[in-house]
C-alpha cells in the first residue's frame, strides 16, 4: 500500500521534513556550492525543484541541523553556524501591473526593515537593499545569506509590453547591481530562474556571478534521475501500475516517456520532471501536468512567425555561447526553448562543439504543440467549431479518413489568403495529427525513401503523401511506387494511403486527395 505524502505545491523544506511528506535528498550540493563561490546563478524550467533548493539552502544557513537528520548534508564536514537569511521570492506577483516589480520589492524590503528595526531607508528601491544588507550584517554580526527566486519572472510574464518589459529591466539591473559592491557583508548568494537574459544587461554589474546551469558537476542538482525515482518511489510506482492493470516496469516505461528525458549537460544524466511525477503518483494517471502550469504563449508564437515545420524543432543545433546569451527580443526562440524547458540535449556533438537539442518527453512535446495549434488555426479549441482539434481526433480513430480530409480542405479555405502556403498546411496537418493523441511520425525514413507523414490511431494506420500545386496522382503513385506502407503488412490494422495535393493558386486554393485502403 502507497502510504507516502507527495508535496504537491509545497516547495518550503521545513514543511516537507517536519510534516514527513516525501523527499529526495538533495543535500550533498550544499558543500560544493559553498565551494564555488560567493554568487552562484542556477537556470532551470518552472516547477523543477528551484525553490525547494533555495528553502534547503535558507534551512541550512539558519544552522536547522536538526531538519537534515539522516541526509548527507549531515554527514558532512560543514559550517552550520547561524546566518541571517534574506529571500526575495517573484513568484507570488502579478508582473502585467504597472508598478507590479516595485511594489513586490517594496514589501519584501519593508518586511525585512521591520524585522531589523530599520527605520533610516533611503529613497530607491535599489538603495534600500544594499543599505538593508549592510544594517543587517552589522546587526547580527554576521555576513549575510541573499537567496533570489525565480528572478526572471517579471520579464518573462510581460514579453509583450516593450515599455514595462524596459522598466522591469532597469528595476532588475539597480536591485541586483548593489550586490557586487556589498561584497563585504556577504556570505553566499544564490539565484535562480527559468532563463539568464544576458543580452538585456540585468548582471553586467554582477561581473563575478558563477552561472552553474550547465556545469556538469550540477547537472543533476534539480529534477530526478530514475534511480532515484525508483529508490523513493517504488511503492507509488506499483501502486500506480496496479491501477494500470500492468506489471512495473511497463509504468515505469510509461513514465518515462511522458515525465523524463531532461538533460541540462552533456556529462549529466536524463531526469524527471518533479511537479509532474508527483501529480502522476498522487492522483494516479499518467497524464500531461508540467504544461498545464503556465506555457509562455511568445515561445509559440515565434516558432509560427519562422514558419518553422513543428518536426523540425527537434534536431535543431545550437553552440553552447547561444544556449548560454539568450535575449528576449531574439528572434530565434530555440535558446530561450531551451532554458524555459521545451528543449533539452539530445546529444553533444564535441567534434563541431554543438548542441543537439529535442523535446524531452511527450509531456512537454503536445504541451507545446497545444500552445502552437493556436497560432494556426485560433478556433482550435472552440467548442462549437467544426475545426475543433478533438472532431479530427474522433475521425482518426473511428476509422474515417473522408471526414478527416474533408474537414482539413474546409479548415485551410477558411484561412487568410496570406496562409496559402506549403509550410502552413503540412504544420496544421501535422499538430492535428500529434494532438489527436496517435502516433505519428513526419518523414519516416523506408527503404526506398521517406514518407511525408504516417499516423497511427488505434486500429487504423494512415500513410500520407503531400504534393503542392502538382497532382493527387503523383501523391499516390508515389505511395504504391516507394511502398511506403509495407511495414505494416503484417499487422491487423487497417490501413489507409492518403495522396494529397494542396493548391496555393487563388482560383484553386484547398485540397484534393484520393483514398486507398489496403486490407491486410
Amino acid at each position: 500500500m502507497d502510504n507516502l505524502r507527495y508535496p504537491i505545491g509545497i516547495q518550503t523544506f521545513s514543511n516537507i521534513i517536519e510534516e514527513g511528506y516525501a523527499y529526495v535528498d538533495k543535500t550533498a550540493y550544499i558543500k560544493p556550492l559553498l565551494r564555488q563561490g560567493k554568487f552562484i546563478f542556477l537556470s532551470r524550467p518552472r516547477r523543477f525543484g528551484k525553490s525547494l533548493l533555495l528553502s534547503t539552502l535558507k534551512s541550512y544557513f539558519e544552522g536547522r541541523r536538526e531538519l537534515f537528520k539522516g541526509l548527507a548534508a549531515d554527514r558532512m564536514d560543514l559550517d552550520w553556524t547561524p546566518s541571517p537569511v534574506l529571500r526575495f521570492d517573484f513568484n507570488a506577483e502579478d508582473f502585467s501591473l504597472d508598478n507590479g516589480l516595485e511594489s513586490l520589492l517594496n514589501r519584501l524590503l519593508k518586511r525585512y526593515e521591520k524585522q531589523y528595526g530599520i527605520t533610516d531607508v533611503l529613497d530607491t528601491i535599489a538603495g534600500r537593499f544594499s543599505y538593508l544588507i549592510e544594517k543587517v550584517a552589522e546587526a547580527t554580526r554576521r555576513k549575510v545569506v541573499i537567496l533570489i527566486d525565480e528572478y526572471d519572472k517579471p520579464l518573462l510574464e510581460i514579453e509583450d509590453n516593450k515599455e514595462l518589459f524596459e522598466k522591469n529591466q532597469r528595476t532588475l539591473k539597480s536591485f541586483f547591481g548593489n550586490l557586487k559592491s556589498m561584497d563585504e557583508y556577504i556570505r553566499f548568494a544564490f539565484i535562480t530562474g527559468v532563463a539568464r537574459f544576458s543580452k538585456v544587461s540585468i548582471f553586467s554589474d554582477l561581473n563575478n556571478l558563477k552561472d552553474i546551469s550547465m556545469a556538469d558537476e550540477y547537472a543533476n542538482i534539480c529534477g530526478w534521475s530514475e534511480r532515484e525515482l525508483i529508490d523513493n518511489f517504488r511503492t507509488g510506482i506499483m501502486t500506480l501500475a496496479k491501477k494500470r492493470k500492468e506489471n512495473f516496469e511497463t509504468t515505469i516505461s510509461a513514465m518515462r516517456e511522458y515525465y523524463d528525458g531532461y538533460l541540462f549537460s552533456e556529462e549529466g544524466s536524463r531526469l524527471y520532471n518533479p511537479f509532474s511525477v508527483l501529480n502522476a503518483l498522487d492522483l494516479k494517471r499518467i497524464d500531461p501536468y508540467w504544461f498545464g502550469t503556465g506555457t509562455p504563449t511568445f515561445l509559440a508564437r515565434r516558432v509560427r512567425k519562422r514558419g518553422t515545420f513543428p518536426p523540425d524543432i527537434n534536431g535543431q543545433m545550437c553552440t553552447r555561447e547561444e544556449l548560454i546569451a539568450v535575449g528576449i527580443n531574439d528572434l530565434n526562440p530555440i535558446p530561450l526553448m531551451f532554458q524555459t524547458g521545451y528543449l533539452t540535449i539530445a546529444e553533444y556533438h564535441s567534434e563541431m562543439n554543438l548542441y543537439e537539442l529535442q523535446f524531452p518527453n511527450r509531456e512537454v512535446e503536445i504541451g507545446f504543440y497545444q500552445q502552437l495549434l493556436p497560432m494556426y488555426v485560433p478556433e482550435v479549441n472552440d467548442p462549437d467549431s467544426p475545426f475543433r482539434f478533438t472532431r479530427f481526433k474522433t475521425d482518426l480513430y473511428s476509422g474515417r479518413p473522408y471526414d478527416f480530409m474533408d474537414r482539413l480542405n474546409a479548415l485551410f479555405k477558411d484561412l487568410p489568403g496570406e496562409d496559402h502556403r506549403e509550410p502552413t498546411y503540412r504544420a496544421i496537418t501535422y499538430l492535428l495529427a500529434v494532438l489527436s493523441g496517435s502516433q505519428s511520425i513526419a518523414e519516416h525514413h523506408g527503404y526506398k525513401g521517406h514518407s511525408d507523414l504516417e499516423v497511427i490511431a488505434g486500429n487504423f494506420v494512415y500513410v500520407f503523401e503531400f504534393k503542392y500545386n502538382k497532382s493527387v496522382a503523383e501523391a499516390m503513385a508515389q505511395l504504391h511506387d516507394r511502398d511506403y506502407a509495407g511495414r505494416y503488412a503484417m499487422e491487423s490494422r487497417t490501413v489507409y494511403l492518403i495522396g494529397v495535393n494542396f493548391n496555393e493558386k487563388k482560383e484553386e486554393r484547398g485540397l484534393l486527395y484520393e483514398i486507398e485502403p489496403l486490407r491486410n
